[in-house]
């Protein structure tokens, strides 16, 4: 009787462990597609401080931006969420923007390593259990960074916090050469007017043995305060209008993320950036026109 009296706790227990996941899981995809929708966007970057020893070391200059913002939801499955972000210039110009994708207890990374290379590496699955991996992506879904972390649901808020390599971000490298790593502390917290992403940065020289020399650190607090969703119809328009071609993109891609080892990318071809080659492209295109651009910028090992 008390054996099966202990085996009966044990399977409620077990139940009561499997609810609760469940539960927490709902919570977590709640809080990451919260995301979505239309957004009155600020950016603020600041450098904090100088570690440098080099007195010709200049700070760069504090950023403040705005901008409308439509981040759609691309990709909505049990273990993977797809978001794509559209910034809205003017009232009719849309520039694609950066993509997240959050995959849940993924074991496979990308990590940014410097310059234009990432290293392939695997996590154990007990390393990764009820977390979720944040990728993100360029404007062009090239790899940027990623890492993996739990949500957090306390006191009314949901906030998810990583550290990751990335490399520079497109306000820095159009001014700065010398650091190649940006390593970002992110803090994603859903807030009652929207979202916050908070970073912390440290700007990082990188050599060919991996030492790394700190030259500064930087704060960023993005603010993504939702508006209506009609203010952001121009980018709902180009997405219904574009989507084939980024999905033949993105599939592309990832037929090279499966090969599961390290990816170097060349910076131009023919004169210039990748996203230059694939912002060029008609809604018509081919996947094999795209194919062929991908695979020009991929560097054969």
């Amino acid at each position: 009787m008390k054996t099966f009296k202990s085996i009966t706790i044990l399977a409620l227990s077990m139940a009561s462990l499997t609810i609760s996941a469940q539960d927490k899981k709902k919570k977590d995809t709640d809080a990451i597609k919260a995301m979505c929708g239309c957004y009155e966007v600020e950016f603020n970057f600041t450098e904090t401080f100088k570690v440098s020893k080099d007195e010709a070391y200049k700070p760069s200059p504090s950023k403040k931006d705005f901008g409308l913002e439509w981040v759609e939801l691309v990709e909505d499955k049990p273990n993977k969420i797809v978001m794509q972000h559209l910034l809205i210039v003017g009232d009719t110009t849309i520039v694609k923007h950066w993509r997240q994708d959050w995959e849940f207890e993924n074991t496979k990374f990308y990590e940014f390593y410097k310059d234009k290379t990432w290293k392939f590496v695997t996590l154990p699955s007990n390393a990764v259990k009820g977390q979720w991996t944040q990728r993100v992506y360029q404007v062009d879904d090239s790899p940027r960074y990623e890492g993996t972390a739990s949500w957090v649901h306390v006191d009314g808020t949901s906030t998810w916090k990583n550290t990751a390599d990335a490399p520079l971000p497109r306000r820095e490298h159009t001014i700065r050469n010398d650091y190649n790593v940006l390593k970002r502390r992110n803090i994603h917290e859903i807030t009652k007017y929207g979202w916050l992403h908070e970073q912390d940065n440290e700007k990082i020289q990188r050599d060919d043995k991996g030492a790394d020399k700190t030259l500064a650190f930087e704060k960023g607090m993005d603010y993504y305060r939702k508006v209506d969703n009609s203010k952001c119809i121009a980018a709902q328009n180009y997405w219904k209008k574009n989507n084939v071609l980024w999905k033949n993109v993105r599939d592309k891609w990832q037929s090279v993320f499966n090969l599961n080892k390290d990816l170097n990318l060349e910076t131009v071809v023919k004169g210039q950036p990748l996203f230059m080659h694939l912002f060029d492209l008609k809604p018509t295109a081919t996947k094999a026109e795209s194919d062929k651009i991908i695979d020009d910028f991929v560097k054969k090992s």
